[in-house]
């Protein structure tokens, strides 16, 4: 191959190859921006009002535009289901290993229930099936939290032991267990429950986590797909320019 031709072709090859990953890096900070527009749509909606007992009610009847609530605030009345509770698994917790509380919630007035991820407790570290005995009072209590999509889930062997602690909570499954419909959003509860307009602390952290758009890593992966780019070119350009003509400089001298 003539030595023309192959610089023509290094050279179509360097400048597919940088533009590509220029590209791709456009197309993280692409991501990124989308996800700036979601998250500023989901503080949005954090920041209206509180939905009661009533609108979840109302809105209950249109499971879609129920799920179009999620992060809303609400506050929330109703009775728990305190045999019903469940202690989800390897769950962490400001650097600590233990489980969410997760218990359905029989609204007032409302047939149908809704699971609160209530909090975290701690793993007993002689006794791993021993569980934090967590308060729940009985009768009327007013609930406040946000609306998410689901208990979190982690992975789990088949044939996982159905009891009080699971790896996860499968929604349909369960609703079959306890036989009562189970509305298609949780609340993440953010305070202690009100009993009588009383506070009635439960002894269960909430140090949850903001809703994470992932931005850091597109804008991490943009960097890195801009860095490649920049080293191709800059690698041709040192191979087929300052090399070359530094050899040919020292070859010149030589002779």
């Amino acid at each position: 191959m003539k030595a023309s031709v192959r610089a023509v072709l290094l050279l179509l090859i360097t400048l597919s190859a940088a533009g590509l990953t220029a590209r791709l890096g456009v197309w993280q900070l692409d991501r990124a921006h989308q996800k700036e527009s979601l998250q500023a749509a989901v503080q949005a909606k954090a920041e209206l009002e509180p939905l009661q007992t009533a609108d979840l009610r109302a809105l209950s009847k249109s499971p879609d535009e129920l799920k179009r609530q999620l992060q809303r605030r609400v506050v929330l009345r109703g009775t728990w289901l305190g045999e019903r509770t469940v202690f989800l698994d390897n769950r962490s917790m400001s650097g600590r290993t233990g489980f969410y509380v997760v218990t359905p919630l029989l609204l007032e007035g409302q047939s149908g229930l809704v699971l609160v991820q209530r909090g975290w407790s701690p793993r007993d570290a002689a006794d791993r099936s021993r569980l934090q005995n967590v308060p729940t009072p009985a009768g009327l209590v007013s609930v406040s939290g946000r609306l998410i999509a689901a208990p979190s889930k982690v992975y789990e062997f088949a044939d996982a032991p159905v009891g009080p602690i699971r790896q996860n909570l499968d929604l349909p499954a369960y609703e079959r267990e306890i036989g009562q419909t189970i509305w298609p959003v949780t609340v993440l509860q953010t305070d202690d429950v009100q009993v009588s307009n009383q506070v009635a602390p439960d002894g269960l952290l909430r140090a949850w986590q903001a809703p994470d758009a992932g931005l850091h890593k597109h804008y991490g992966y943009a960097f890195q797909w801009f860095l490649l780019s920049a080293l191709i070119l800059g690698l041709y350009v040192w191979f087929q320019t300052i090399r070359f003509r530094k050899q040919l400089k020292s070859a010149t001298a030589a002779s």
